[in-house]
């Protein structure tokens, strides 16, 4: 079995490997194992690079045969992390990502060492996690139970190119959104919950950076029957 311990930001996330990611890595022979950035027992956020260092070195040099991945956004990262300053806000999501994923890996690996670091993928979403249930906004309205919110969801989503997209003003990132429409919203249990009923197909076609992610994960195993 190969284990993934996956470096999440927060509960929301960590509940996601959990509950959606889990059950199909395991039928792959792939253990995922998610924790929170930092010291046991936070609640995430405050994703700073310090943190993460100490994180990936822990995985990487303690299980030798493990690997290590990430699973936050670029949206709440501070500005003095590698790679956040390099492109003008402007620049298109893949442009981001692959300049914060290229910088954050290259620093770890001055730090930690090549070697160790052949085991770790990068993954860094664009606008927080709310933008994956964007996949299918009827199945979101769903999954938080306000089926009559399915129409408002659907306008959101038309506005972008894909849930991806969904920009990160103060006031229009994802989850400003939802809680906009959702002034209860509890993203930790009701994210999950919708994120259930989503699923994780509807996520994968429309969110080609969270594709890619899955994409390489399900990689090791072919890799290892070779």
């Amino acid at each position: 079995m190969i284990r993934v311990h996956v470096i999440c930001e927060g509960q929301t996330e960590e509940m996601f490997v959990n509950e959606l990611l889990q059950p199909v890595f395991l039928a792959r022979g792939i253990h995922l194992v998610p924790a929170l950035v930092g010291k046991p027992g936070r609640k995430g956020g405050n994703f700073k690079f310090e943190r993460l260092h100490s994180d990936v070195e822990n995985r990487l040099l303690g299980e030798r045969q493990a690997y290590c991945t990430t699973f936050f956004d670029y949206y709440g990262l501070p500005q003095s992390f590698p790679g956040k300053d390099t492109l003008a806000d402007n620049a298109d999501i893949h442009s981001k990502a692959t300049a914060v994923q290229e910088a954050m890996t290259s620093e770890l690996e001055r730090l930690i060492g090549q070697e160790p670091m052949r085991r770790f993928i990068p993954f860094v979403q664009m606008y927080e996690f709310e933008a994956l249930l964007f996949s299918d906004p009827e199945a979101f309205a769903r999954g938080v139970d306000l089926e009559k919110l399915e129409a408002e969801l659907v306008q959101i989503t038309a506005q972008f190119d894909s849930p991806e997209h969904i920009n990160n003003s103060p006031h229009t990132a994802p989850s400003k959104r939802v809680k906009a429409l959702i002034p209860g919203y509890q993203k930790p249990l009701m994210g999950t919950l919708a994120a259930l009923e989503v699923g994780l197909a509807a996520m994968r076609d429309k969110c080609t950076l969270f594709n890619a992610w899955l994409d390489r994960l399900e990689a090791l195993a072919a890799a290892q029957a070779k």
